[in-house]
């Protein structure tokens, strides 16, 4: 198989597609090459690399854990795929751990030379990028709450999400939907029911009278 070269991985990463060749060959010049071992972390959940890594060769795992250990394997990467551009555009910590399944080189291109691939903080197609980073993270969780938590969980989880915070306490304005939360949980109505009035018996939240839900203290995770 014929060896890559950087302007060639770079020209494959669709965030850098609409660069010209000038900009393209500036950012094939500015990444570095690293060898990664089998079963070795390129980014962790939870945590910043402030970088791009791109795939030489190799294959890796995206994966996502609880307090327990339990992983979910999220996607699987291999050359030309990269990792890492969420947190470089959004600035926050990685939503899912990367790990090589077996030995894998990667380019590595930093913050500050990504930064100058991107459109101006201040443009729509900015914009844009964040709000489609918040709905990957926002998949990235619910994915994770349907394999790792129960039902119990996921209906706690989701509440925590709905909620804002006036004046320190948490509230969801307006009636939650138990036909909505079901399917937003995968669960049955009846299900999301019964975990609703656990809750509000054990004093975890407080259903006033036109609808809204106050969350008065966080729900225990399931063990």
């Amino acid at each position: 198989m014929s060896m890559l070269t950087n302007l060639d991985l770079i020209r494959r990463v669709p965030l850098f597609s609409m660069l010209t060749n000038e900009q393209a060959q500036s950012i094939a010049d500015s990444v570095v090459k690293r060898r990664f071992r089998r079963g070795e972390l390129v980014v962790e959940q939870g945590r910043k690399s402030n970088a791009l890594f791109i795939l030489l060769n190799g294959r890796a795992r995206v994966l996502t854990s609880d307090t327990r250990g339990r992983e979910v394997i999220l996607a699987v990467l291999e050359s030309g795929d990269y990792v890492g551009e969420m947190s470089l555009i959004d600035n926050e910590a990685h939503s899912a751990t990367v790990r090589c399944e077996i030995q894998t080189d990667m380019l590595i291109l930093g913050r500050a030379d990504f930064a100058r691939c991107l459109p101006e903080n201040s443009t729509l197609s900015y914009a844009i990028l964040r709000g489609l980073v918040r709905r990957l993270r926002h998949a990235d969780r619910q994915i994770e709450s349907l394999a790792l938590l129960d039902v119990y969980g996921r209906v706690a989880r989701t509440l925590l999400e709905m909620a804002e915070e006036v004046n320190g306490v948490k509230i969801i304005r307006g009636k939650v939907s138990r036909q909505d939360m079901a399917k937003v949980v995968g669960a049955s109505r009846e299900m999301v029911s019964r975990v609703m009035k656990d809750l509000e018996e054990r004093g975890v939240i407080e259903t006033q009278e036109n609808g809204s839900v106050i969350i008065k203290e966080r729900a225990p995770q399931p063990e």
